[in-house]
C-alpha cells in the first residue's frame, strides 16, 4: 500500500481500481472542462497571510452547519453512482462520515436506496433531491425521506437539462457499464472491483428500480431517467418542494446575486455557491470567484456554503475565509472510497481536516470563528 499523504494520492488510486467510465464520471466536467479546472486553479491562486509569535494552542476545527454541530466545516456532498466506485459506496461513506463527525447527503442518483443507509447508520444523513416531472414520484420520494429520518433535503437546482460531458459519451457511461470491447477490457482489468461488485446490495439506482411504473428494468430504468430531469423547473416548484419537506432545507446551485436573493425569499435555510463541479454551464465562474459577491449581498440573511475544488483543507480555509460558512465536499471523498473504500473516506476527511488545522495555526487562527478575510492575501 502506498504512503497516503494528500487527496490527489487517494485520486491516483481510485483512478487504478475503478474501472474507467465510473473514475471519469467523477473525475471530468462538461464540454471544453474549463469551469472544472477554474474550481481548482481559482482557490491554489489564492494566497494565505502566514502569521508568527501568535498563541494557536488548544486549536479547534469545530463549527455548525444549519445547527449541526460538525468536526469540521464540511459535509459529504450529494455524488451519482457512488456505489460504482466501490460496492455498497453509498453505506460505506454514510458510516464514515457519521464517525467522523460530518453530514453525509445521498444522491437521488445513488445505487444504495434511502431506506439501505438508513439501516445502515444510527444517525440522521441528508437527502439530495432533483425535482423531475414525475411529481407524484418526487411526493413519494420526499416521504421516504421523510420516513428514513433525513435531517435536511438539499434541492439541486441546477440540473433542469445535462450538460454534455464528453467522457461520459465517449465511454458508454450507463449503470451498469455499457458492454463494449474497450469496457469489457477495461472491466477485465479489474477483477478486485468485480468480485466486490458481485456481493453489493445493488447495482442500479436504489432510489428509482421499483418505485416507477415501468422502470423495472435496467433499459427502461436507464430510459426513464434520463426523460425525467424537468425544464420547467422555477420557484414556485422550490415552494412547493418546501412545503412537502417540511423540515430543513438548503438550496443547491447558486451562482448567481439574484438567484441568492431569490434562494433566501424561498424560506430556505441554506444555500451553496456551486457550479456542479464544472458539470453543467462550462464557461460559468468558478465557485471561490462566485461566493464572495453572494455572501455580502445575503450572507446576513442565509448560511452561504459552497462547493467545487475543494481537494485539501487549505482549499476550505480559502472559501471560509472569503465567508462561506461550510463547504460540501464530493470528489475528494469519491477519490477515498475509490481507493480504499470506506477507510479511504476516512483518510480523506482526516488528510483535510489535518490541512485545515495546520494551515489556520501558520494563519494566526485558533478556530472556525476566528478565519476571515484578512488572512487572505488576494482576495476576489
Amino acid at each position: 500500500m502506498p504512503v497516503i499523504t494528500c487527496i490527489e494520492d487517494l485520486r491516483r488510486l481510485h483512478k487504478k481500481n475503478a474501472p474507467k467510465a465510473f473514475y471519469d464520471y467523477v473525475d471530468a466536467g462538461s464540454y471544453t472542462e474549463g469551469t472544472y479546472n477554474a474550481n481548482s486553479a481559482d482557490l491554489a491562486a489564492l494566497k494565505l497571510r502566514q502569521r508568527v509569535a501568535v498563541n494557536v494552542d488548544n486549536r479547534s476545527t469545530e463549527s455548525a452547519m444549519i445547527g449541526q454541530k460538525v468536526a469540521m466545516p464540511t459535509a459529504l456532498a450529494p455524488v451519482g453512482l457512488t456505489g460504482m466506485q466501490w460496492a455498497d459506496g453509498e453505506i460505506l461513506a454514510a458510516r464514515a462520515a457519521e464517525r467522523f463527525g460530518v453530514p453525509f447527503t445521498l444522491s437521488t442518483m445513488s445505487i444504495c436506496s434511502i431506506e439501505d443507509v438508513a439501516q445502515a447508520t444510527t444517525k440522521p444523513f441528508w437527502f439530495q433531491l432533483y425535482v423531475m416531472r414525475d411529481r407524484d414520484y418526487i411526493r413519494r420520494l420526499i416521504g421516504r425521506a421523510k420516513a428514513a429520518g433525513c435531517s435536511a433535503l438539499v434541492l439541486t437546482l441546477d440540473l433542469q437539462i445535462i450538460g454534455q460531458r464528453h467522457k461520459d459519451l465517449k465511454n458508454g457511461m450507463t449503470v451498469p457499464p455499457k458492454i463494449t470491447l474497450g469496457n469489457m477490457i477495461d472491466l477485465m482489468s479489474k477483477p478486485a472491483w468485480g468480485f466486490r461488485m458481485l456481493g453489493a446490495k445493488r447495482r442500479v439506482f436504489g432510489n428509482i428500480a421499483g418505485h416507477v411504473k415501468g422502470a423495472e428494468g435496467i433499459v427502461s430504468l436507464s430510459k426513464w431517467t434520463a426523460s425525467q430531469f424537468d425544464p420547467t423547473l422555477n420557484w414556485r416548484d422550490v415552494e412547493w418542494v418546501k412545503n412537502e419537506w417540511g423540515g430543513k432545507l438548503i438550496l443547491k446551485g447558486i451562482q448567481d446575486v439574484e438567484d441568492a436573493r431569490l434562494a433566501v425569499r424561498s424560506g430556505a435555510d441554506a444555500l451553496v455557491v456551486s457550479n456542479h463541479g464544472g458539470r453543467q454551464l462550462d464557461g460559468a465562474l468558478s465557485s471561490i470567484r462566485s461566493l464572495p459577491p453572494i455572501v455580502d449581498a445575503v450572507g446576513d440573511k442565509i448560511e452561504v456554503w459552497m462547493d467545487g475544488g475543494i481537494r485539501s483543507g487549505q482549499d476550505m480555509l480559502k472559501a471560509l475565509a472569503l465567508g462561506a460558512k461550510g463547504t460540501l465536499i464530493g470528489r475528494a471523498f469519491n477519490f477515498g472510497l475509490g481507493a480504499m473504500g470506506e477507510a479511504g473516506v476516512t483518510t480523506a476527511l482526516s488528510i483535510i481536516q489535518k490541512e485545515l488545522d495546520t494551515s489556520m495555526a501558520l494563519c494566526g487562527v485558533k478556530n472556525v470563528a476566528g478565519i476571515s478575510r484578512d488572512i487572505i492575501l488576494n482576495p476576489y
